[in-house]
């Protein structure tokens, strides 16, 4: 029997996780208001536009900027700033109101992203002194929160440029100033940017973890196990069903971990869990549709694979020897915590 996952939190000893530090709510309440606002409003999205931070991307690609450390970081410029290189190159400054609100600093300073792909890539990278790097390479490359922030700036650019017209008419459908939403010109259709929901769990059978490869990953990573959300499933059935329909595992408890946004293929919405089956009935077998390979780890592969910060190399370049999802991937931490708890439980 599936345990349910309010069940297991009911079950758990551990303390609920405080979000905020109760000085900082007050700040964070207002920030949220105040983004409320500029999404709300459109004359306040504008002028707070003039004022803002702008991410630069071509054709979603993000603008990086290389540091003397050999790091690079999110490439933010203010509005003068990108008026003045679309003028220089001769695009109309209008270009800038097709940016989209993405957040809002913790100095409460808001947050656009802008795609410039209408413009000529390698004059933008000269004079804003940095350079547009895909952002599967780019999640290699930015440190703490600027991954995250990125990728939300992409995957609103992306749903902006894929749904300017209704599925009902047909018609255009116009967006509002802050791009959080699009309204049918023709019935009033108002339309949201979305996620498909996925889940995404660890198996372990209480020694070790079970980690797979479609064909499509990079040579020698494995991961946890991943599926989409069929119509009307609940978290606990589309886990159970990916389980037993990729690996032939049937779950007998599971608990949730976390979830995070993951810009990949587009926009997918991240449930990450973790999850049990028998020691007596773990035999892979897998249905050959989708996975490449799956096998179960042990704690110490597991140890010595999370050791390695950036994928092994052989001299042509490619891996060569079994490595985990990198840092800013939901399925490190869910490799991360299985490693942690049975290294504590031995």
């Amino acid at each position: 029997m599936v345990v349910t996952t309010m069940q297991l939190l009911l079950r758990s000893p551990l303390k609920p996780i405080r979000l905020l530090a109760s000085r900082d709510c007050s700040s964070y309440v207002s920030r949220m208001r105040y983004l409320m606002r500029l999404k709300e409003d459109d004359d306040a999205c504008r002028v707070a536009l003039q004022s803002g931070t702008l991410m630069l991307f071509h054709k979603l690609a993000p603008l990086l900027r290389p540091t003397a450390r050999g790091i690079y970081q999110l490439h933010k410029l203010q509005a003068s700033d990108v008026k003045g290189i679309l003028g220089k190159l001769g695009e109309n400054e209008q270009l800038l109101n097709t940016s989209v609100l993405i957040g809002c600093s913790d100095s409460d300073v808001p947050q656009f992203s802008l795609d410039v792909g209408s413009l000529e890539q390698a004059a933008v990278e000269e004079m804003c002194g940095g350079v547009f790097i895909d952002l599967r390479k780019a999640f290699f490359l930015l440190k703490g929160p600027e991954a995250p922030l990125v990728a939300k700036g992409q995957a609103l650019l992306r749903w902006h440029q894929t749904h300017a017209y209704c599925s009902a008419t047909g018609q255009p459908t116009e967006r509002n100033q802050a791009g959080s939403q699009r309204v049918c010109l023709q019935n009033g259709a108002t339309y949201y940017p979305q996620m498909a929901p996925v889940v995404i769990v660890l198996v372990s059978d209480g020694r070790r973890c079970l980690l797979a490869r479609q064909s499509t990953f990079p040579r020698g990573m494995y991961s946890a196990l991943a599926g989409f959300c069929d119509m009307g499933e609940t978290t606990e059935e589309t886990l159970r069903r990916e389980v037993a329909e990729e690996v032939g595992l049937e779950v007998e408890s599971l608990q949730y971990s976390g979830s995070q946004h993951w810009p990949f293929p587009q926009s997918s919405f991240m449930v990450a869990c973790h999850a049990t089956v028998s020691p007596d009935r773990a035999e892979v077998n897998l249905n050959g549709a989708e996975l490449e390979d799956a096998r179960w780890f042990t704690l110490e592969e597991i140890e010595e694979a999370l050791k390695r910060k950036t994928p092994p190399r052989s001299k042509k370049g490619e891996p060569t020897e079994f490595w985990v999802p990198p840092s800013y991937a939901i399925a490190n931490k869910l490799i991360l915590e299985w490693a942690n708890h049975t290294k504590s439980h031995k």
